[in-house]
């Protein structure tokens, strides 16, 4: 048996979203967001489900900071709703919703926990959405003045932001796919949303250090381990390909304003994407950290008849265990992506900002939850993360997805991640035996194998 140690003051923490937590939808002035339209939709949400009220954490805030307290967690990744601090998407800071947030830092900074807010965890304004979205120029805008707001109240005790949650994700599932909010199909608007989400993350970026210069600013961006799924060179060139739409549209432009090559034939389609003169210099910035969610990898197949992207995920040839969300175990793909990340972009300080997995285990009959999968899904992917960190990785945190079991978005609550098992009729919270077994690895920063 061996012991992996830590660095110092690394940060253990958990993560959760506001619209998937908080509950309140309609309370305190909060506007209408895109999820609360999307979700009051009928075929929306497996089984009719939405966050009406969630876990309710709007109301049992101090509850979830108790938890945290009492697995002895040194850092909390929530997400701040931009429809709490402005209803419509515009105009003046709503005094309750900042009043919310700034109670929440107030808390966690009083039992020695880091707040690690993100700005937008994809629950839009519905208002904006109904002026066109993410597709329009002007949204960029809205919502550097969206931050700035924010960063003027909560900068005084708040060092260390992100600006988006998994932006490859909210734009190809809400406006190229149609699977979530706001529930678009549309191909040219989804290129468009791409092109301006990077647009207002760097307005973003600018708008907060002009607030206060001293912050530590980054994004959670969502990764994958894009392998091929075949032996052929044609698999192997649509890994790639998958690999730059996946980890690169949004990275590469952030940190070296550029695209990677994403169609094909080796284009960028700048004219779709409506990319005009000076917009990759907007885009590019120095990110003070680089978020890295990740949950598995990705077996990547040629599409011969797409002219466009040509490639598509492969499912039914894992090798791994599965989730009971259908996700492949396979730690090495955080390894992997770490020092992939390490190495193409020159050592950037990385956080892991999400990394978890679903499993449905409940109370037995001592009152317990044994999730003995859970346990071991940790063991092995921070494993992977202290090789990646001995490989060169400037890995500074590592935050579970998620603290409590909660709203899995068009999954419903069908889906469990959390290291806190959550009674969805009563809201009752049980910490399972994986957080048992995690709050040990913080106490110890390490563990043994």
């Amino acid at each position: 048996m061996s012991r992996l140690e830590f660095p110092r003051e690394f940060h253990w923490g958990a993560a959760t979203a506001s619209y998937q937590i908080e509950g309140s939808w309609n309370v305190d002035g909060k506007g209408e967001s895109i999820w609360d339209r999307f979700s009051h939709t009928p075929g929306n949400v497996k089984k009719g489900d939405t966050g009406d009220r969630a876990c309710d954490s709007y109301r049992r805030q101090s509850e979830d900071v108790a938890l945290l307290r009492e697995l002895g967690l040194t850092s909390y990744r929530f997400s701040i709703a931009w429809p709490r601090i402005q209803p419509s998407g515009r105009g003046a800071a709503h005094a309750k919703g900042l009043d919310h947030y700034g109670k929440l830092a107030d808390a966690l900074l009083e039992a020695g926990i880091r707040p690690f807010p993100t700005l937008y965890h994809w629950d839009l304004p519905q208002a904006l959405e109904d002026d066109g979205g993410w597709p329009e120029r002007d949204l960029a805008g809205r919502f550097a003045d969206y931050a700035e707001l924010v960063t003027r109240a909560l900068g005084d005790r708040i060092s260390d932001w992100m600006i988006f949650n998994e932006p490859n994700v909210f734009t190809a599932l809400g406006y190229l796919l149609g699977i979530h909010a706001p529930g678009r199909r549309d191909f040219e608007g989804f290129l468009r949303a791409v092109h301006n989400v990077n647009r207002a993350q760097g307005e973003a970026f600018r708008a907060m250090k002009a607030v206060r210069g001293d912050l530590r600013i980054g994004t959670a961006f969502n990764f994958s381990d894009c392998q091929p799924a075949g032996d052929a060179e044609a698999d192997a060139a649509a890994a790639r390909r998958w690999h730059n739409f996946t980890n690169e549209a949004f990275l590469r432009p952030t940190l070296r304003g550029t695209y990677p090559p994403l169609f094909r034939d080796g284009s960028v389609p700048i004219d779709l994407m409506d990319v005009r003169d000076g917009d990759l210099d907007v885009a590019q910035v120095p990110l003070d950290f680089v978020g890295v969610n990740l949950y598995t990898r990705t077996l990547v197949e040629d599409v011969p008849e797409d002219d466009n992207l040509g490639a598509r995920p492969v499912l039914g040839r894992e090798e791994g265990p599965l989730t009971d969300f259908g996700w492949e175990v396979w730690p090495d793909a955080l390894y992997n992506v770490l020092v992939w990340i390490s190495e193409e972009f020159g050592r950037p300080v990385l956080e892991i900002t999400e990394n978890g997995c679903s499993y449905a285990d409940g109370p037995g009959p001592d009152g317990k939850v044994h999730d003995t999968r859970r346990t071991e899904f940790y063991r092995g992917y921070l494993e992977a993360v202290h090789r990646a960190i001995a490989a060169g990785a400037d890995v500074r945190g590592y935050h579970a997805w998620s603290l409590l079991d909660n709203f899995e978005w068009a999954e419903g609550y069908e889906q469990r991640f959390g290291l806190v098992h959550v009674d969805f009729d009563t809201c009752e919270r049980t910490i399972k035996e994986s957080a048992r077994w995690y709050a040990r690895v913080v106490a110890e920063n390490g563990f043994d194998v």
